[in-house]
C-alpha cells in the first residue's frame, strides 16, 4: 500500500492550485464559507503573522476553542511554518490548564471568550497576571518560562493579548519568502500536533503525532467511506480531539473533499446543515445520533443526500444503527476504533459490512496497520475468540509522549507494537470485537467481569435507550456489578425487572447487584462516557441505598 508523503500545508495548496474555487469549509448557520484559494490564502496570512511574533519551527501553539471558523487556519497555519499545535479540551478547568501549558512548554497560546460556565480571558488572567501590565511580545511569566504571547481569537482586544484580526493583517503586509523557506524545511515525518490523553488515570500525556500519521490515516478511513471531493462532510464532533481533526478535517483535505461545521453539537442545526448544504456524510457519537433521530422535527428535514459518515467513541446499539442507516440514509454508515496513540484509526467496518456487524465489532485492520490480540502476560498472539489486549504496530502509531520516555516505552514495546490497554477478541470470521478496558474490568470475588458483555446483554431489553456497566467497591466481594441505565423516552422499568431479565441468561456473579435509572451520562467534551465517575456515583448510591 502506497501511503501519502505530503504536509498537512502541503495537501492543501495542491487543492488550492487545482480545485481553487471548491468549498473548504461552510459554516451554514451564519453564511460564511471559503474555498480552498480563498482558506490557503487566510492561513498563510495567519503563519506569517505568527512569524511576526516570534512563533518559529517546532514551537507549541496551545488552541483552547470550540469549533469557531479560526481553529482550522491556526492548525493549517502551524503546520505550514512547522509549528506544533497542541489542542486544548475545551471543557478543562484552572488546575488542568495549568498543568497543560507548564506540561506541553507552549510558547503561544490562543483562546477564545469562553465555553459554558468557563471564562476562559478571566482564567488566563489568573494564571498569567503578568498579561494586565506587559506590551504585547514582551510576556516573561514567572510560572510559565516558556509562554511568550496570548492570542485572542476574535475581533476583541484585551490588555497584553494579541487577536486574530491583528496577526492576519501583520501577515499579509509581511514578505513571503520567509513563510515559503519555513515550509521547505517541514517534512512529512515531523511533529504537527499533540493532543493530550483524557487522564481518567494519572495525569494527561501529550501524544506526538506527525504530518505522516494522521494525514495517512484520514485519507484511509476517507478511502474506506469511498471519498471524493464531490463529497461534503457535516462535522459536529470537537476539532480539538483526533475524531474531528483527523478522520474528518485529514480526510476530507486528502480528497479535496468540503467540510460544513457546526460550532457546538445541536441536533437542530446538524438536520439543518445536512439539508442546506446537500451533505454526503455526517460524524458523530451514538449519542449524537440518537439525539438527531429523536428530535421532534426530525421529519421535517430532507437527508437524501446522505451516504455515509463514522460513528465512534462508544458501543453502538444494532437498533440504533439500523435506524441511521434507514432513517438517515447512511447506508454506507461505518465505525472506526482506535486511540488518540493511534492517530486515531486503527480498525475500521466496512460499507458492504451487515448492521449487525457495524454495531457489535470494530471491523478489521485498516490498510498498512498490523493489528492483533495478544495475551496481556505472556505477549503470544490470542486464537480466535480467546480475549486479549488489542495492539497495532503501523504508520499510525504516535512518535512518543511529549518529555516522557518512560510511558512511552510503556505504551510501545520493544517490536514497534502499541498496547492499548482495551481488551479484545477476533471474531473466526476475522472481525475484532472490543471487550472492554484492562483497568474497566470488575473483579468479583475473584470472579473476572467485563462490562461490556453485560451491556451487550441489558440492551437487548427493549425499553433501554443506553446502559454503562462499572464495579463498585464491596466489602464482601471487592467489587460488585452495577448498572447505570438510561430508559427511552415514556418506558418504565425498575431493578428487579432488569436483574429478572439478566437471571437464567447470563451467570450469577455477572447480575447487576444494583441498578440505577438516569437521565444522561458524565461525558468528555469528545462524548466517551467517563466510567470513573459512574464508578464514584455508584459507590455513593450504593452506600446511601444501604
Amino acid at each position: 500500500m502506497e501511503l501519502l508523503n505530503y504536509t498537512l500545508g502541503g495537501m492543501l495548496e495542491k487543492w488550492a492550485r487545482e480545485t481553487p474555487d471548491t468549498d473548504f469549509m461552510v459554516y451554514p448557520d451564519r453564511g460564511l464559507r471559503f474555498s480552498y484559494a480563498e482558506f490557503n490564502e487566510r492561513a498563510n496570512d495567519l503563519a506569517k503573522g505568527l512569524i511576526e511574533i516570534g512563533v518559529k519551527k517546532g514551537d507549541k501553539v496551545g488552541i483552547w476553542a470550540n469549533n469557531v471558523p479560526d481553529w482550522l487556519t491556526f492548525m493549517f497555519a502551524t503546520a505550514k511554518m512547522g509549528a506544533v499545535l497542541v489542542t486544548i479540551n475545551t471543557n478543562y478547568k484552572l488546575a488542568e490548564l495549568e498543568f497543560l501549558v507548564k506540561n506541553a512548554d507552549i510558547h503561544t497560546l490562543c483562546i477564545i471568550d469562553g465555553y459554558r460556565d468557563s471564562d476562559y480571558v478571566n482564567m488566563v488572567f489568573d494564571l498569567v497576571p503578568e498579561l494586565k501590565t506587559c506590551e504585547r511580545g514582551t510576556l516573561n511569566s514567572e510560572r510559565f518560562p516558556e509562554l511568550r504571547n496570548v492570542v485572542f481569537i476574535g475581533p476583541q482586544k484585551h490588555r497584553g493579548m494579541y487577536n486574530t484580526a491583528e496577526l492576519l493583517i501583520l501577515g499579509s503586509h509581511s514578505d513571503d519568502s520567509v513563510l515559503e523557506k519555513m515550509e521547505a524545511e517541514v517534512d512529512c515525518q515531523d511533529v504537527v500536533n499533540m493532543q493530550y490523553t483524557s487522564g481518567t488515570t494519572g495525569f494527561p500525556k501529550g501524544v506526538m503525532l506527525t504530518h505522516h500519521n494522521i494525514l495517512n490515516n484520514g485519507f484511509q478511513v476517507g478511502e474506506n467511506m469511498r471519498y471524493t471531493n464531490k463529497d461534503r462532510l457535516l462535522l459536529c464532533v470537537p476539532l480539538f480531539h483526533c475524531f474531528g481533526c483527523v478522520l474528518a478535517v485529514c480526510a476530507i483535505v486528502s480528497h479535496g473533499a468540503s467540510m460544513v461545521l457546526t460550532e457546538d453539537f445541536d441536533p437542530l442545526r446538524v438536520l439543518a446543515g445536512i439539508q442546506k448544504e446537500k451533505c454526503t456524510a455526517v460524524y458523530g457519537v451514538p449519542t449524537m445520533f440518537i439525539a438527531e433521530l429523536n428530535h421532534p422535527m426530525f421529519d421535517m428535514f430532507d437527508l437524501s443526500t446522505l451516504r455515509t459518515g463514522i460513528m465512534a467513541g462508544s458501543l453502538c446499539p444494532v437498533e440504533t444503527m439500523k435506524e441511521v442507516m434507514d432513517k438517515m440514509n447512511c447506508r454506507d454508515i461505518i465505525i472506526v476504533y482506535g486511540l488518540t496513540e493511534t492517530s486515531p484509526g486503527m480498525t475500521t467496518t466496512r460499507v458492504f459490512d451487515s448492521p449487525e456487524v457495524r454495531a457489535t465489532t470494530v471491523g478489521v485492520a485498516l490498510p498498512g496497520v498490523e493489528v492483533k490480540v495478544m495475551n496481556p502476560e505472556t505477549g503470544e498472539e490470542c486464537a480466535p475468540e480467546e480475549q486479549g489486549e488489542i495492539c497495532c504496530r503501523g504508520y499510525n502509531v504516535m512518535k512518543g509522549y511529549y518529555n516522557n520516555p518512560e510511558a512511552t516505552a510503556k505504551a510501545i514495546d520493544a517490536d514497534g507494537w502499541l498496547h492499548s490497554g482495551d481488551l479484545a477478541v477476533k471474531t473466526e470470521d476475522g472481525f475484532y470485537r472490543i471487550t472492554g478496558r484492562i483497568k474497566d474490568m470488575i473483579i468479583r470475588g475473584g470472579e473476572n467481569v467485563y462490562p461490556r458483555e453485560i451491556e451487550n446483554f441489558i440492551y437487548r431489553m427493549p425499553e433501554v435507550e443506553m446502559v454503562e456497566v462499572v464495579g463498585i467497591p464491596d466489602e464482601k466481594y471487592g467489587e460488585i456489578v452495577g448498572a447505570f441505565v438510561k430508559l427511552k423516552a415514556g418506558m418504565h422499568l425498575c431493578e428487579a425487572q432488569v436483574q429478572e431479565f439478566c437471571r437464567g441468561q447470563i451467570a450469577r456473579y455477572k447480575i447487576p447487584k444494583h441498578v440505577f435509572f438516569v437521565d444522561g451520562f458524565p461525558t468528555t467534551a469528545s462524548g466517551k462516557i467517563q466510567k470513573y465517575k459512574l464508578r464514584e456515583m455508584g459507590a455513593e448510591l450504593a452506600a446511601a441505598k444501604a
